[in-house]
């Protein structure tokens, strides 16, 4: 059996705030959750329409230390369950068929301000629309489309639009106008890119780290 227990309501509410946020994205989002190392805390993640995972860690208990379950039922159990313990719903192991990157560091790369993300968000979302597929779609090209480079004096690494819209999608940095200070924290190991923000992370697959060019 499965089970799921938060004692906290704040991180009980963060976490069924990000299965809404995915499932408004997609209707039959399976959300996977595992243990991070050394316990007490489970992460969540979930698949999204852009070809990036989104992510959100809780302190919380799980049994077991990593399954995958509907997200429409984890958000019900945990938006009607009362409980500090639920039943996220039985074991969908076999939807899940995203690569996650390993538990481990993840080294800064530089610190973005929120204002700056959103505003190449917007502009992104404008020549979406103006060019979008027969479905609706961004076009291909739009989502890898290099938007933003960052470095840390080491290394040089290049967002592509697709995280942008991901973050976006999934409202991690909030209202813009609300969080005007903030910052989104890029990191990066040899095999993935990740960003922080306030209410999540995005992370992708990417090449290995290239050396600055001068």
């Amino acid at each position: 059996m499965t089970a799921l227990r938060i004692d906290d309501p704040a991180q009980r509410e963060n976490l069924a705030a990000f299965v809404a946020r995915a499932v408004r994205l997609d209707a039959q989002v399976p959300v996977r959750m595992r243990v991070r190392d050394g316990g007490g805390v489970v992460e969540a993640w979930a698949t999204t329409p852009f070809e990036v995972l989104a992510t959100r860690a809780v302190r919380a208990e799980l049994t077991p230390s990593d399954v995958t379950v509907s997200g429409n039922e984890l958000l019900a159990a945990l938006t009607v369950v009362r409980s500090d313990e639920v039943d996220p719903g039985p074991a969908r192991d076999l939807l899940w068929r995203a690569e996650l990157p390993p538990q481990g560091s993840w080294p800064v790369v530089d610190d973005v301000p929120v204002s700056v993300v959103s505003d190449l968000t917007e502009r992104g979302l404008t020549v979406a629309k103006e060019n979008a597929g027969p479905m609706g779609n961004p076009p291909a090209s739009l989502l890898e489309q290099p938007v933003l480079t960052v470095s840390n004096g080491q290394v040089d690494l290049k967002v592509p639009m697709r995280c942008l819209f991901a973050l976006a999608g999934m409202g991690f940095t909030g209202q813009p106008e609300e969080h005007s200070d903030d910052v989104v924290r890029v990191r990066a190991n040899d095999s993935w890119l990740r960003i922080d923000a306030r209410f999540g992370a995005v992370v992708r697959r990417r090449h290995a780290l290239l050396p600055l060019v001068f």
